[in-house]
Parts: structure tokens; sequence; C-alpha cells
């Protein structure tokens, strides 16, 4: 693990491979480990996984916003003396991923977004946040994770539902912030302007981002790729590992730097 001071704050993160930078960001309430099945990319891939403020060894809860969480990502780029690089983003991570793109898009090689979405209808976040609140205070905290991981996972297995578990540890002082800054995006404008090579994921056992959001994404991107996991809920990169990893390398093969000079 390193660390590395970015906007004030420190920055907890992993590194580890060679070859052009890729850039993976966890979901809500997930931590940088959740990751670890990715990490055989390292044998082509200088892989960068920051643990989002909030979340996993960082302990700041100011500032949480999806603004804020991209301009970490792109200052740890900068202390690494890391030009651009790939960014791929799971659900939060992918709103992050679009934030990042607003920000700096001449810093991103490609885009990959995974079981994500771009816009969240004020009415029902608000209905949404209402629900979550309420739940919160009837379930323990390891009942909610109990839930999470019966919501998230497609196929219920004792084995990816430990693992899952392992990964995601949401903490009570930025969770809530964290959902309220995800709730709040809306990249409808954004979407058509990207110009980088985008692959879209999306699951086909979805509940808690639908299929449809990301087939709406696919559409509203030019030139995008758009694969559809069968089978599998929430998380494809811990549900169906080797088709998620070979879909991912695929995609960056194809869409390497130096190929493209």
């Amino acid at each position: 693990m390193h660390t590395v001071n970015v906007n004030n704050i420190p920055v907890h993160y992993q590194r580890l491979g060679n070859g052009e930078p890729l850039v993976l960001i966890h979901g809500l309430g997930e931590i940088k480990e959740g990751w670890i099945d990715q990490h055989e990319l390292a044998d082509q891939y200088d892989l960068i996984i920051p643990d989002l403020r909030g979340h996993g060894e960082s302990e700041i809860y100011e500032g949480i916003s999806i603004k804020n969480f991209a301009s970490d990502v792109l200052g740890l780029l900068d202390a690494l003396n890391i030009e651009s690089a790939h960014i791929c983003g799971l659900s939060m991570g992918g709103t992050v991923a679009q934030e990042i793109y607003r920000q700096a898009p001449d810093r991103c090689r490609s885009l990959t977004f995974v079981s994500t979405f771009h816009y969240a209808p004020k009415l029902l976040g608000r209905s949404f946040l209402r629900f979550r609140k309420f739940r919160s205070k009837l379930y323990t905290p390891k009942r909610a994770r109990d839930i999470a991981a019966r919501t998230c996972l497609y196929a219920w297995d004792e084995e990816k539902s430990n693992k899952f578990l392992q990964f995601y540890n949401p903490k009570p002082n930025s969770y809530q912030k964290s959902m309220e800054a995800c709730l709040a995006i809306d990249n409808r404008k954004l979407l058509p302007q990207i110009k980088v090579p985008t692959l879209v994921i999306g699951c086909q056992y979805d509940t808690v981002v639908p299929l449809w959001v990301q087939i709406m994404m696919h559409e509203s991107i030019p030139h995008s790729e758009l694969v559809i996991f069968k089978n599998v809920g929430h998380i494809a990169k811990l549900e169906d590992t080797e088709k998620f990893n070979h879909t991912l390398r695929t995609f960056l093969n194809k869409n390497k730097q130096e190929q493209a000079v």
C-alpha cells in the first residue's frame, strides 16, 4: 500500500504491474482491495487502485462529492507523474470516471463504465434516500451488509458472498454523503461529448443499477461498445471474474496508446 498527499489529504492506493496506466475505481462502500481478482492484469498494465476519500484506509469525511473524488484521482496521477491513463469505474466509481473525463478529457486514454449510471431523477433520488434512511434504523450494520450482498449478487454462493463482504465495508461517516453525491449527478449532456474509446458493461440481473441504464449510456456515447454479462448481478468482476478480466483486457489491448500512434 502507498500513500501520497493530494488536495491536502492523504490518498491511499495500490500500485502494481508494468505497462500503460490503468486506474480501477471502486464502488460505494467498497475498498481498493475489492479489485484483487483483477491484479492479473498487472502482467500488461500499470495498475493504480485508490481508496476514495471516506472509503477503505481513507479517514477523510469532509468534501465528499463526485467532483472531489475525481479531483483526488487526477491529483494522484499528477503525484505519480502519469500524464494519462485508462480509467475503469464500477458503480459509483463509474460516475467518478465520468467526472474525470469532464474535468480532464485529455487525461483519459479510454473509459470503462461498469454497472454504473449517468443520471438520477431527483424525485427517485429523494425517495431512495428516504427508504435507505428508514432501513438503516431497522437493521444492524451486520444485517445491512448481508442484505447488500444478497442484493448485489445474482447467484447466492457462500464463497462469493464472503468475498463480497470482505471488501464491502461502508463507513457510517461517509456512506450517506457518498450516496447523496451519486444521486446528484446528471451527465446526460456529457455522454454525447465523449470522444475516447469507451466500453460500457451491464449485467442481466443487476438490481442495483438495471441493465437498461447501461443500454441508454451506450446509445448516448458515440462509437462506444456494450458488453452484457448474463446470469450476473451488480458485481461482474466478482461473479464472472474470468469473463470480466478477458473483456476488459481485450478492450484495453485494442486501445493501447502505442497502437494508436
